[in-house]
């Protein structure tokens, strides 16, 4: 019968679909010897930067190959860069090996089809991985991953407060707003597209929004101006409360923190449930600050590491996603001394001596205990993302 040979020629046109990979671990640990991973990760944190450090060495010593942190101030800047290289007819060699990334970007890379994989499940520690108790693991701004994303770390929304000069935080926005108009010039938050900028935004799009669950499917710009009106009345009305009367905004969180141990303003925010306390340890805060989250809930959300469709080094940006999902790499990160980031991994699924890296961790100063970190309120689709930025920059960037 013809069919046949019309099935397989049909079946060799979508191979390439599923990239051809080692057969096994053991074969893609010796491909990936030598190798050097050019990784591709924000670069505003020092204590980031040298965990990345780190893992690079880790990866150096054990299997031979080289991490190589290229700094970006936005995750988009690399986009752009594959982006321009598949146009250009890059389809290897690329520049980019492994990309730290979520939301908007991962959107936007896998439906333009830049994104090598599936890979995460050929992970020997995505095994560990918690996806039943985080789910957010497996979907990424309400976008499924597919394993075209290996999850890394775990974030949630916290606001900071100088407890010496706000002994009680406001316990929702609108009490925080309030408190706004009573202490002008003492508030601030970072100028979006900055992502913990954009997620303050999102929490004010969460609060006025009639159903939030329409933030879970794609909004189109002519709907998105009626939707949004509520957020865009409340930010003129907090904009000449703001630090320097909104006439400027931090540039990042980073720069968000320096102005609160400035004593310049009261508040901080991060989307890091440890960053107080890691900030407070490098003596990068006063002591006296600590963490809340508004009764509404917070924000929560998993970040990744992704592989470029025409990454040079495919095997070894393997490598270095399995090391991140080690016990040990994942413990390291959540250490507050180090990183702070919560992790991934289930810890029922560890050993009794991998389980108890993790049980012997500090909380830190600052850090709240889990069941006081509230309500995890899921990140919107990223297409709310980029009209809410958009729009804030229109109003607000000038």
């Amino acid at each position: 019968m013809r069919l046949v040979p019309l099935l397989l020629a049909a079946l060799a046109l979508l191979a390439p679909l599923r990239p051809a990979l080692a057969d096994g671990w053991a074969e893609n640990l010796d491909r990936a010897r030598g190798q050097t991973v050019y990784f591709n990760a924000w670069g505003g944190s020092r204590p980031i930067n040298d965990y990345i450090a780190w893992a690079g060495n880790e990866t150096k010593t054990r299997y031979g190959v080289e991490l190589v942190q290229v700094k970006l101030g936005d995750t988009a800047e690399a986009v752009a860069r594959v982006l321009a290289e598949k146009t250009a007819g890059r389809g290897t060699g690329g520049s980019v090996d492994l990309l730290w990334i979520n939301g908007e970007n991962f959107r936007a890379m896998k439906e333009q089809g830049l994104l090598f994989g599936p890979f995460a499940d050929r992970l020997p520690n995505f095994a560990l991985v918690d996806t039943e108790g985080k789910p957010t693991t497996l979907v990424d701004f309400t976008v499924p991953t597919e394993g075209y994303e290996s999850p890394w770390g775990m974030a949630k929304f916290v606001m900071f407060h100088d407890s010496a000069r706000v002994p009680e935080p406001p316990a929702s926005l609108g009490a925080l707003f309030a408190w706004a108009e009573a202490h002008p010039g003492r508030f601030a938050y970072p100028a979006p597209p900055d992502f913990v900028g954009s997620t303050f935004l999102k929490h004010l799009l969460h609060a006025s929004v009639p159903d939030p669950r329409r933030l879970q499917r794609p909004v189109e710009a002519e709907e998105f101006e009626a939707l949004t009106a509520t957020v865009w009345v409340a930010l003129d009305r907090l904009r000449p409360l703001l630090w320097r009367g909104g006439a400027a905004y931090p540039a990042s969180g980073q720069a968000l923190h320096q102005l609160l141990d400035d004593g310049e303003v009261d508040f901080s925010m991060a989307f890091n449930p440890a960053e107080a306390s890691s900030l407070i340890l490098a003596g990068r805060l006063p002591e006296t600050v600590r963490s809340f989250v508004f009764a509404e809930g917070s924000i929560a959300n998993t970040h990744f590491v992704a592989i470029p469709f025409n990454a040079a080094h495919k095997e070894g940006a393997m490598v270095v996603a399995n090391f991140l999902l080690s016990p040990e790499a994942q413990a390291r990160k959540q250490d507050v001394a180090v990183w702070g980031d919560p992790t991934v991994l289930d810890l029922a699924a560890l050993s009794p001596e991998d389980r108890a890296r993790f049980e012997e961790l500090p909380l830190g100063p600052a850090t709240l205990p889990p069941a006081r970190l509230g309500a995890s309120l899921p990140e919107p689709h990223p297409s709310w993302m980029e009209l809410l930025e958009r729009g804030w920059a229109e109003r607000h960037a000038r």
